[in-house]
């Protein structure tokens, strides 16, 4: 899949190397804290403890632990993995939307993700990026869908990963679902949207723009209003 195929704005993928490094740091300070990566407990450390996602303490007003959450690690493995995945898809979406729509769309899906869980599991502390980048994943088949490209790989990579995450103890099913659905939502807001409500001379640059902004704009606030809602 070629990003030129798919595109409505290209860029240099920067937002997308910004996300791993920011994800790194902050599991490296969170290893610093649990005194390493190895065998260690890393709810030992503050950082993570205070910004896990937890439906309890969502409820008690600790409302940033809908977005932190999507930045922390439970183990070496676990991150890279997430930033491998990163790496592969992010770079495909961001290349083809545009950075800032990139991030628009990161974004609501990692609350699409954390509502998910704290509507189904809230019970259970949840961490890490797949939300997101679940989002990501359901973003590039809207993507080639709408470039009319055969979307046969795309669909084999979400079933396969929905199947681990309903094999594999411990991985959060809700989180991913949840990111895949409000992710390849607001990526058809962007991509398929303007064309259903703008014909003729309303059609510009500027109002396909703001219509796809609406679209993540309006998905990003659902999603933090459900997380909220269902925590309160």
């Amino acid at each position: 899949m070629t990003p030129r195929a798919i595109t409505i704005g290209t860029s240099r993928p920067r937002a997308t190397f910004a996300l791993i490094a920011v994800n790194v740091l902050v599991f490296v300070l969170t290893a610093a804290q649990a005194h390493g990566v190895g065998n260690v407990d890393f709810r030992d450390s503050r950082i993570f403890y205070d910004g896990v996602l937890f439906g309890p303490f969502v409820g008690q007003g600790e409302v940033w632990r809908i977005v932190t959450s999507g930045f922390l690690h439970y183990s070496v493995i676990h991150i890279g993995l997430n930033m491998l995945t990163l790496y592969i898809l992010g770079r495909e979406l961001e290349s083809a939307l545009g950075t800032a729509r990139f991030v628009g769309i990161y974004v609501v899906a990692l609350l699409g993700g954390s509502a998910a869980v704290l509507s189904f599991n809230p019970d259970v502390p949840a961490a890490g990026a797949s939300g997101a980048i679940y989002g990501v994943m359901g973003g590039l088949l809207v993507a080639v869908i709408r470039a009319k490209m055969p979307p046969g790989q795309i669909v084999g990579l979400i079933v396969i990963n929905i199947v681990i995450s309903v094999t594999i103890p411990n991985i959060s099913l809700w989180a991913h679902l949840g990111g895949l659905v409000f992710g390849a939502a607001a990526t058809a807001g962007v991509l398929l949207l303007p064309g259903l409500v703008l014909s003729g001379r309303t059609r510009t640059a500027r109002s396909v723009s703001r219509v796809g902004w609406a679209a993540i704009g309006t998905l990003g606030v659902l999603a933090a209003a459900i997380a909220l809602l269902v925590s309160g």
